[in-house]
């Protein structure tokens, strides 16, 4: 079957290999999933550069979100059958064209979500209402908080702005440059860091930062009020945020929010209540994300390049079956 490959750390670009590998049959409680569609994130690209080298073991086929339909299933199994839809997690490994996986980390796909939406319904729903109930937890009522979002031209982004807002809060779109500004629409407010910075006085209750590096250092230290939060879901920038930026505000929460951590410790009925949520919101237009372009996994290349070019609006999906 067709495959990728990573055995060792660098550059995605130079480093992801296409390769034929065995076809495995699946054990007890396990099924066989024919990936249809897999999602390209930073999530999948970040651990390829050797940036989690303690916690990934080489060699490893990256992929996180996909989806496919279950091809073969292993003893065991009563909750799915050959022909379910569904998305696969718990692991990397989607960038296959089979993968095998234990039937508890397969949730079906409801018949009203297309395979494109299905694809991307993982990775940044579940991490947008993960974020949520983090800031429900520090600070209990949510209504009229000033939150601001960086990299709010992103996927997650959008959907974080439409969801903070549908939960009373006041969302402030965060860019680093006007070439963003588009990617968010609508009639949210937006602010444009120049040469870094945000206009003097610009104050949130919380921040919601996908970049990391100075950058969201200097908004820590200017930017959120006392007894605020500053959470990091992301590292876009490939740099920490300083220490002594986190150190000089023991008034402000900082806090990491790292999906794969509550994944692997909510349990059943907690991934299948987000999952629902998800779906829910794909179908009402919440969650709903652009595909800029799917590429064969043959021409991953191709793909893997148009995944950095600035000027993407969309996600990029692979085909694994070509």
């Amino acid at each position: 079957m067709r495959s990728t490959l990573v055995r060792q750390f660098g550059d995605p670009k130079q480093v992801i290999e296409l390769v034929e590998a065995p076809r495995r049959e699946p054990g007890a409680g396990e099924v066989e999933v024919e990936i249809s569609l897999a999602a390209i994130n930073p999530s999948d690209l970040i651990p390829v550069t050797g940036a989690y080298s303690a916690r990934t073991t080489l060699p490893f086929v990256p992929g996180f979100e996909g989806v496919g339909t279950v091809s073969r299933v292993g003893p065991d199994v009563r909750d799915l059958k050959a022909g379910d839809r569904v998305v696969p997690i718990g692991a990397s490994g989607l960038w296959q064209h089979f993968l095998v996986r234990p039937a508890e980390w397969c949730f079906r796909v409801p018949d009203g979500i297309d395979d494109r939406q299905a694809a991307m319904s993982y990775v940044n729903p579940l991490t947008a209402l993960r974020l949520v109930e983090a800031l429900r937890a520090h600070f209990g009522s949510l209504v009229g908080l000033s939150v601001g979002v960086t990299a709010a031209g992103s996927a997650i982004g959008g959907m974080l702005m439409k969801l903070l807002s549908l939960e009373g809060m006041v969302p402030m779109a965060i860019l680093r440059s006007e070439k963003s500004r588009v990617r968010v629409g609508g009639t949210h407010r937006i602010l444009v860091a120049d040469g870094g910075d945000l206009p003097a006085g610009t104050r949130f209750d919380a921040v919601l930062d996908a970049v990391g590096g100075p950058f969201a250092g200097a908004l820590i230290g200017r930017s959120v009020d006392t007894g605020g939060a500053f959470i990091q879901y992301g590292a876009l920038s490939g740099v920490p945020v300083p220490q002594a930026a986190i150190a000089a505000r023991p008034d402000v929460r900082f806090a990491f929010l790292w999906l794969r951590t509550w994944v692997h410790s909510a349990g059943r009925d907690a991934l299948d209540a987000a999952f629902a949520r998800s779906f829910e919101g794909i179908g009402n237009g919440l969650f709903e994300s652009p595909v800029a372009a799917i590429y064969p996994l043959s021409r991953l290349a191709d793909a893997l390049a148009h995944q950095h070019n600035q000027h993407r609006d969309g996600k990029i999906l692979l085909d694994p079956r070509c």
